[in-house]
């Protein structure tokens, strides 16, 4: 009976094997993702244009946009000479420029030399008292920001002076150095060394602990932590203490030339007011104001150079 029954029930367990089959090999198949489909590739043409209108926006934010705004600064020159005769019309002031650079290197006393002397005067003290502050205060800044005694030692003194005023000191000079030529690079001097021990210090402090603990590990002097860690990872900070000292040097030498008198760019504005000669008092406004530019732009891009980009995994 079991042999006759056999052929009977393997029939109906082998369609049932093979339906099964089936079943199973549908849901694979169909669980197969279908092949993205390809997005159409951008024309040519269309991805020119869109470099043409980059570089149209690029052109327009770095030159038409100063273009309007100097535009704008004359007319409103222009409208203020219209109600005030005294002052001079901008074609008057350019006239007067051309012919006061035709000849910036003239002189024909000590106290009557070319705007370009009296600019090279000025930037010669600059150089002096900003030199003089930049080898005091970061030096200064690197201790501050390793050593926290000096830290806490300096930072009142430094609160307490950083807000007194360039024209402050400058008694303050004339009375130690009896002379007002060293009187006013003592003024460049005091103000301009802030922006760098505060910057210095900051860069310092801010260096990666991990970098210090690495140190310890590799057992390393003083100096070569220095010059090998603290140095290049504080370099970024210091060049910005620089270029905002630079600013504040120009600027403090202006005034203290103003008060101090002989030749300079300062003490040459203040001479052209005591001639009532107005068109040079905005020619000099000016020529210190280009000159100030250069040198910010100058170290700008020298900062530039020296800023580390975070290299993203």
């Amino acid at each position: 009976m079991n042999a006759m029954l056999q052929p009977d029930s393997a029939e109906p367990v082998a369609g049932a094997v093979a339906a099964a089959g089936t079943e199973a090999a549908a849901p694979a198949a169909s669980s197969t993702p279908a092949a993205p489909a390809r997005r159409p590739r951008r024309p040519l043409a269309a991805n020119s244009t869109a470099r043409a209108r980059q570089q149209v926006s690029a052109t327009a934010l770095k030159i038409i946009a100063p273009l309007i705004g100097a535009a704008l600064l004359v007319l409103v020159w222009q409208i203020i000479t219209v109600k005030n005769t005294a002052f001079p019309t901008p074609a008057a002031t350019l006239e007067e420029a051309i012919k006061l650079f035709s000849d910036p290197f003239y002189r024909n006393s000590p106290n009557d030399q070319g705007i370009g002397w009296n600019l090279l005067a000025s930037l010669q003290r600059v150089g002096v008292g900003f030199g003089l502050a930049a080898l005091v205060g970061i030096p200064l800044g690197f201790l501050i920001g390793r050593v926290q005694f000096v830290s806490a030692m300096f930072s009142p003194i430094i609160s307490l002076l950083k807000p007194v005023s360039p024209l402050a000191w400058l008694p303050i000079g004339l009375l130690v150095f009896k002379s007002a030529n060293p009187a006013a690079i003592w003024s460049i001097f005091i103000c301009s060394i802030w922006p760098m021990i505060i910057n210095t210090a900051i860069g310092v402090q801010r260096v990666p602990q991990d970098y210090m603990n690495v140190a310890r590990v590799l057992n390393l002097s003083e100096w070569k932590i220095l010059t090998k860690i603290l140095l290049p990872s504080a370099l970024p900070f210091v060049l910005t203490g620089v270029r905002l000292s630079i600013g504040t040097a120009w600027l403090v030498i202006v005034a203290a030339e103003m008060l101090t008198g002989g030749v300079g760019i300062g003490f040459w504005v203040w001479d052209e007011w005591n001639n009532l000669n107005v068109p040079h008092i905005i020619i000099a406004i000016g020529a210190i104001g280009l000159v100030g530019l250069l040198l910010e732009q100058a170290l700008m891009a020298l900062a530039r150079a020296f800023t580390y980009e975070q290299v993203s995994n």
